[in-house]
């Protein structure tokens, strides 16, 4: 039951390139730094990524970018990374750019065990081109698969060495859903605590979904655009 290891690297050393990974957060806000930094200096590649976005630059997945570790990225929203939009208008990266909704839906249904479902979300647009589509209650729908992922990274506030899990605010966001879809779910938390120090009520994640947990170091805090009066 004691899912604790020392650090991302330990964490992150049965990754191969080549594999599909989760990776949570939304913006800057909750995403695996530390994990996310232990796969550049690993300088495995041609991985497929999926996660909300795809950092900025010079943090989050944008390092990985820089390094070409990354050959395709799903995704809902990536406006904020220059290196990206360099990458995919030259054709090195490949790039599904799909509904924030279908993204979150595709990460449930693969932590519940459910194969497929139906959306209306990008019925009659590119989207929906060579998806299944059916007709419920005179409304089209696209049938879209859940996703299968070697491995997901969370960041959580805090974590049990059994792997339960609470997050703090927005850094909830894709984190849940992700760490309940991965095949081998790795959690980095910035406090880790002993079994029963955590409320049972709050927990978010449940132990069963994470095989891997470990604490993290030297958060950033970033702000991905600071915004203030002139």
């Amino acid at each position: 039951m004691n899912k604790v290891v020392a650090n991302a690297d330990e964490a992150v050393r049965n990754i191969e390139s080549g594999m599909t990974l989760m990776l949570g957060g939304f913006g800057l806000c909750g995403i695996p730094e530390n994990c996310i930094s232990a796969l550049v200096k690993k300088g495995i590649n041609d991985l497929t990524c999926i996660s909300n976005n795809a950092g900025v630059d010079d943090f989050g997945i944008g390092l990985m970018l820089q390094q070409r570790q990354v050959r395709k990225m799903i995704s809902s929203y990536v406006g904020e990374n220059a290196e990206f939009e360099r990458q995919l208008l030259s054709g090195e990266l490949e790039v599904d750019l799909i509904p924030q909704g279908t993204l979150a839906e595709r990460c449930r249904a693969a932590g519940a065990g459910v194969p497929a479902f139906f959306t209306p979300a990008g019925y009659g647009t590119e989207i929906a081109e060579g998806k299944e589509v059916r007709e419920f209650n005179g409304k089209k729908y696209l049938m879209e698969y859940a996703f299968d992922a070697d491995y997901a990274m969370v960041k959580a506030w805090k974590g049990d060495r059994y792997g339960n899990l609470i997050f703090k605010g927005t850094a909830r966001n894709f984190n849940p859903v992700m760490a309940m879809a991965g095949k081998h779910t790795i959690a980095e938390v910035e406090e880790l605590v002993e079994p029963g120090e955590l409320d049972p009520n709050f927990i978010h994640v449940p132990g069963i979904y994470v095989n891997t947990i470990f604490k993290g170091v030297n958060y950033e805090k970033r702000i991905e655009q600071r915004t203030v009066r002139s």
